[in-house]
């Protein structure tokens, strides 16, 4: 009997391995099949990442103060599905505390603008501009872009990549004290957006003569004013003029332009 019986537990043996083996087998092309979708959603997110880019390209560079999609004439409705909500690690909008605050931004060493931002009226754009400051994120950035047509006329400023495009990792909204009436007076302080009431981040730009923005897809937000320095603003770098005009009026400042300093401190 001792022959049937090894046979037979040599046969459980093979048995026991072959169900091993394809246990093995199975686990091994479930790995493998994780391993190639956290691939394939990389390359998908890499992909809208650069759509991303790329759209904030075609916008940027030759329409109103946006870092995608607004036109002199008109902005783009944004689609239900560009207006989900924020991106990212947004600044509290506690940190302006609904208070006023005042700062200094420094162009070029020596145009210094006195500002002021109203933590009341745009509590999360005047956090997250306090947060970019008190980080020291916009040294060193370029004033991109310059708008000098007549009722149109703005510097843009705090492009991460100084040429339009680029965040600090994160996009918020909503839109916050937006003119009824699409009027930026001299000496406001605006953030940039995109299509998207929630594609506002870094950029903002600063109003030095009376402007008209069309505002049906929503405006832009009023983050706060230029209190002093506009003179010299003028003096120094919006008079020259700009490299190359687009069709809106606008293009890169012919005085090459850095923001060399910037301050914040809530008010007295």
């Amino acid at each position: 009997m001792a022959p049937k019986n090894q046979a037979r537990d040599n046969r459980e043996a093979r048995e026991r391995l072959r169900l091993y083996q394809a246990r093995q087998g199975l686990h091994e092309r479930q790995r493998r099949r994780r391993v190639r979708d956290d691939v394939v959603g990389v390359v998908v997110l890499v992909l809208v990442a650069a759509l991303a880019t790329g759209s904030q390209l075609v916008f940027a560079g030759a329409q109103a103060p946006a870092r995608s999609g607004a036109s002199a004439t008109g902005t783009p409705t944004p689609s239900a599905s560009a207006t989900a909500g924020n991106t990212g690690k947004v600044p509290s909008k506690g940190i302006a505390d609904g208070r006023t605050w005042t700062g200094t931004l420094t162009l070029n060493d020596d145009v210094e603008l006195g500002f002021e931002l109203d933590g009341a009226k745009a509590p999360q754009a005047a956090s997250v501009e306090i947060d970019l400051i008190r980080k020291q994120f916009y040294q060193g950035t370029t004033c991109h872009r310059l708008a000098d047509r007549a009722d149109f006329r703005f510097l843009q400023c705090g492009s991460a990549n100084g040429d339009g495009t680029g965040d600090a990792g994160f996009e918020y909204g909503p839109l916050e004290n937006v003119p009824s009436d699409g009027r930026y007076a001299k000496g406001t302080l605006a953030i940039a957006r995109g299509s998207s009431p929630y594609s506002q981040s870094t950029q903002f730009f600063i109003v030095y003569g009376d402007t008209t923005l069309d505002g049906s897809s929503g405006g832009y937000t009023v983050v706060g004013r230029v209190t002093s320095g506009l003179d010299d603003l003028e003096s120094e770098i919006t008079s020259k003029g700009i490299t190359s005009a687009g069709s809106d009026g606008s293009g890169e400042p012919e005085v090459a332009t850095k923001i060399t300093g910037a301050t914040v401190r809530e008010a007295d």
